[in-house]
């Protein structure tokens, strides 16, 4: 044993020889006055080890330092560094935890996406990170994980609960990639369901007409009336632009209907959400009548079709203030949000015959399994037909 500035010396790992120069070594670092030079077992202070983890490119060597309060454990530390660099692992550093993955993956793991999405994934890690944000990476267990999940799912819904999940998996992968750990412990956890969520639901035929009559000669009006008519997103509705929108020609041979075309968002790439959600949308009357009036309000042929008053984009709280607005004008009772016009055209659809795959088409989904996963509530004649069936098949008596 040897004495030095920041404590006294002890033995190599795994052997009582005297350590080479460059050695990974435990010492004890006193407080106070040594009173057992051998064993340090009642004196001030805490053991410390340090292991190489080689060398930088200007030919510094890199150490990694492992503290607790005996000598047993700081040598258990050490053991797993080694293990880790042996198994290709980069030693993080020793405050690397849970929270601080997390943070890298918010700030550097998301290239390219919006503000929004950034905000959303830091929202449902939060609850996560509160109960396990200060366990240490690398001593993160699939039971911690699977613990944070449950007393999130106590307050939230289904949704936000996987979104939550998959985040964590995310930031860990991220750490993965940069040889901090080895395992991911998110990996290996279930994820609990949480509270329902609120279902959507759709306006039935006469709550759909009482809310275009309330919202007749307004800006939200004529929201409200292509929605209705085309089931055209939210996000793509307030990038519509003037020049997408297509009045027709009856009087053309043949017949010209009008119709809007869906090639943007308002998504961080302004693309659409997928590829066949770019399409053209055939327009009822009553939906290329409401643009044709707000054009002529409004006095624009150019940008966007619903814009606020300097001519920019509309943003969702301005959507959503203007709704509700036209809602409570309607009379109509409930809470309802924009995006359930949506829902209200695939029930419209449906309740006219309209093909599953047909309505999955209007609504630019990839398949009509989208369609009857997300809208299985509004799709009722296609669910009820086979019912139908067999009532006429075996009468009444069966």
């Amino acid at each position: 044993m040897m004495a030095a500035a920041n404590g006294c010396r002890s033995d190599t790992i795994g052997t009582v020889a005297r350590r080479n120069w460059g050695e990974n070594s435990i010492y004890f670092q006193h407080t106070g006055d040594c009173t057992d030079p051998s064993r340090h077992r009642h004196c001030p202070g805490r053991w410390r080890g340090v292991i190489s983890a080689g060398f930088t490119p200007d030919g510094k060597r890199i150490r990694r330092y492992a503290s607790a309060p005996t000598r047993a454990a700081v040598l258990d530390r050490l053991r797993q560094l080694q293990a880790d660099l042996t198994a290709g692992s980069k030693p993080a550093p020793s405050n690397h935890t849970v929270r601080a993955a997390a943070e890298d993956w918010l700030a550097c793991g998301l290239p390219g996406r919006s503000p929004k999405t950034i905000r959303k994934n830091k929202d449902v890690l939060e609850p996560i990170l509160a109960a396990i944000g200060t366990t240490r990476l690398k001593e993160l267990t699939s039971a911690d994980v699977e613990g944070a999940l449950a007393h999130m799912a106590d307050s939230y819904s289904t949704a936000a609960v996987a979104m939550g999940h998959l985040a964590l998996k995310r930031a860990i992968r991220r750490a993965q990639s940069r040889r901090y750990v080895t395992v991911n412990a998110a990996e290996f956890a279930d994820t609990p369901k949480g509270l329902p969520g609120r279902p959507s639901k759709s306006l039935t035929l006469q709550q759909s007409a009482a809310l275009l009559k309330a919202s007749d000669g307004t800006r939200i009006g004529a929201y409200i009336a292509v929605s209705l008519g085309t089931g055209i997103r939210t996000e793509e509705a307030r990038a519509l632009q003037w020049e997408a929108v297509d009045f027709g020609d009856p009087h053309a041979t043949p017949p010209r209907p009008a119709a809007i075309t869906i090639l943007r968002s308002v998504r961080a790439h302004r693309d659409t959400k997928t590829p066949r959600s770019r399409r053209a949308l055939g327009m009822p009357a009553f939906a290329a009548q409401a643009l044709h009036d707000l054009q002529h309000r409004e006095h624009r042929t150019a940008g966007p079709v619903f814009a606020t008053r300097d001519g920019g984009e509309l943003d969702a709280a301005n959507v959503r203030r203007e709704f509700r607005a036209a809602i409570k004008a309607a009379g109509i009772p409930g809470t309802w949000s924009p995006r359930e016009l949506r829902h209200t055209f695939v029930s419209l659809m449906s309740d006219s015959g309209v093909p599953v795959e047909e309505i999955a088409r209007l609504a630019g989904h990839a398949n009509s399994r989208t369609t009857e996963l997300v809208y299985r509530h509004q799709l009722r004649p296609v669910l009820e037909k086979g019912a139908q069936a067999l009532d006429q098949l075996f009468g009444p008596a069966a």
